[in-house]
């Protein structure tokens, strides 16, 4: 494997790390809580830059060490994304970017010791080659095709509205406005009813009213926990208890 000990090869795992990386850091402006990506690719970036540096050396990183580096990052990522991606369901980027590096990672060690195999080893190789492509798949397949993040937008919102941000691309309405899923049905009023009020907040009567009638579809107020209501109204009177004022209130039928 000479071709594996060629300063070209460190240049383009160096490059790899760097895409995958800068993927991170852009991509993260797209998710509801964009801090977990973001650290995670300027973290990729700052060591990437040390091996850039470190290529200058008069003994610079290793093929083998890099792919170690490499495989080691890939299942830190592996881990948290994959927390995220299932459980906290608050990102989705994390998991499958963090993959392509361990299947590089480990592709690559095993191809480095691929001519000492014997056939038996070989073909184990072979498989864990094909599991691990099979596994990238799934978590391309399920974090960036069909990623969805409606409950995460809304505890978003609701973070950006405890903020008092409610306008811009990281607003509170924005994200409640992508705090819905025509699949997860019982999140749908717990973002209606939060742009309805948020609406009647900043006097726009014809949009707030447009929610309501979304709201209504689903269920109306009793379809949301009281808590969650709750929420949303001492939010909004932190930022203007005058502007409160023009809230429904708590427990009262609503009327268009």
């Amino acid at each position: 494997m000479l071709a594996f000990e060629t300063s070209t090869w460190q240049w383009i795992l160096i490059g790899f790390e760097a895409i995958i990386g800068l993927l991170l850091c852009i991509g993260s402006k797209s998710q509801p809580f964009p801090r977990p990506s973001r650290r995670f690719g300027m973290f990729i970036l700052t060591l990437t830059s040390l091996i850039a540096v470190g290529q200058m050396a008069p003994t610079p990183v290793t093929i083998t060490g890099h792919l170690i580096i490499l495989t080691g990052l890939g299942s830190f990522g592996l881990l948290a994304g994959i927390h995220h991606l299932i459980r906290t369901r608050r990102e989705v980027l994390l998991a499958p970017f963090s993959g392509f590096l361990f299947c590089v990672g480990v592709g690559g060690l095993m191809i480095q010791t691929w001519s000492s195999l014997n056939q038996f080893e070989q073909w184990a190789g072979f498989l864990s080659l094909v599991m691990l492509g099979g596994g990238q798949t799934w978590l391309v397949f399920r974090g960036l095709l069909i990623g969805r993040l409606p409950l995460a937008w809304s505890q978003a919102g609701m973070v950006a509205l405890q903020r008092g941000q409610i306008d811009g691309d990281n607003g509170a309405i924005a994200c409640f406005e992508k705090g819905w899923d025509a699949d997860e049905e019982h999140l749908n009023p717990m973002a209606y009813i939060a742009l309805h009020r948020i609406h009647l907040f900043i006097e726009d009567q014809h949009t707030a009213d447009e929610w309501f009638e979304s709201l209504l579809a689903v269920g109306g107020e009793e379809a949301v926990a009281i808590e969650w209501i709750q929420a949303i109204h001492e939010a909004l009177e932190q930022i203007d208890s005058s502007g409160a004022l023009r809230l429904p209130p708590l427990n009262a039928s609503e009327q268009e």
